[in-house]
């Protein structure tokens, strides 16, 4: 029986807490056993174990269910997916980059230690991260799996993926940008991981191509859901409730959603975004009720 399972009627934060539960005993459970009491453990530590969404190590393990069952290889993919988005969390928040003083309700983590051990702290995490997946204990005949795995995050993380969707957002504030170019923008930014997220988990849980084939459609697309309700957050959101300084894309120029669409229309855009996701789980039918109802999340939440 699979004990992540969730209940029914099903209860989206039961199910979250249960996840983010399970998620933060695997990650303690790793720094107990790798982190030295160092200047830069604490840095790296401080960050990945603050109070963040654990969106994508959450979307990594309703994959694996919708397929199949968690399994301790998907579990060591979640922890070190989580640890690559919080590096480039580290990183986005760094003077050079978006110059954050606040991250999950805490100073962040250059503000927190300084400027050169938030950098190292971001590099040791991502390095890391790599670490996790290579430990992972997998079977010969599934070595294979695990090697896709880590391909296609490291793809979505680096200069295909990630962080060439940071540097065109930083290489256009100050600039009107058409909707096409900001929705491959952020489908580079924010949808590379949470698509390599959700492929990982349905790949470990042995899901078959055409399954993983509709679940990166819907990662695709709330993926980009995700960042346009960000941006409607930054303008309308309640700084306390997001643990982050809102209002910031406007006074930096930044290209957003609301900036070129208005509020209205961006809402709008992300609802069908949301449908268009869920459509893509029909398939599935009652066995993607846990993604169904994090599709629902995305636009819905607050923070």
């Amino acid at each position: 029986m699979n004990s992540f399972a969730p209940p029914a009627p099903f209860d989206l934060t039961g199910y979250l807490d249960n996840h983010r539960r399970v998620i933060d005993q695997a990650l303690e459970k790793i720094i107990i056993s790798h982190f030295a009491e160092t200047r830069l453990c604490h840095a790296m530590k401080y960050s990945l174990m603050a109070s963040g969404k654990r969106l994508r190590p959450i979307l990594c393990m309703a994959a694996a269910e919708t397929v199949g069952e968690i399994n301790p290889q998907v579990i060591a993919a979640a922890c070190a997916i989580e640890m690559i988005h919080t590096y480039s969390l580290i990183h986005d928040d760094l003077p050079a980059m978006d110059n954050d003083a606040l991250r999950r309700g805490k100073p962040t983590c250059h503000v927190q230690f300084d400027e050169a051990t938030a950098v190292l702290a971001g590099d040791a995490l991502l390095t890391f991260a790599f670490e996790i997946f290579a430990s992972a204990s997998v079977s010969p005949e599934n070595a294979g799996i695990m090697l896709q795995v880590i391909r296609n995050v490291s793809t979505a993380a680096g200069h295909k993926g990630m962080i060439e969707g940071q540097m065109q957002d930083i290489a256009a504030e100050g600039i009107d940008m058409t909707l096409d170019a900001l929705k491959t923008m952020h489908a580079l930014k924010t949808g590379a991981l949470i698509e390599a997220s959700v492929a990982s988990g349905a790949l470990l849980a042995g899901g078959s191509e055409s399954e993983i084939r509709q679940l990166e459609i819907y990662a695709r697309d709330i993926g980009l859901a995700f960042q346009v309700v960000d941006d409607i957050l930054n303008v309308e959101g309640d700084a306390g409730e997001m643990g982050k300084a809102t209002g910031t894309d406007a006074s930096r120029g930044k290209s957003t959603y609301p900036a070129l669409l208005g509020l209205s229309q961006s809402k709008q855009f992300a609802a069908e975004l949301i449908n268009n996701a869920l459509h893509a789980l029909d398939i599935f039918g009652i066995k993607s009720t846990s993604l169904k109802a994090l599709a629902n999340y995305v636009i819905e939440r607050k923070r």
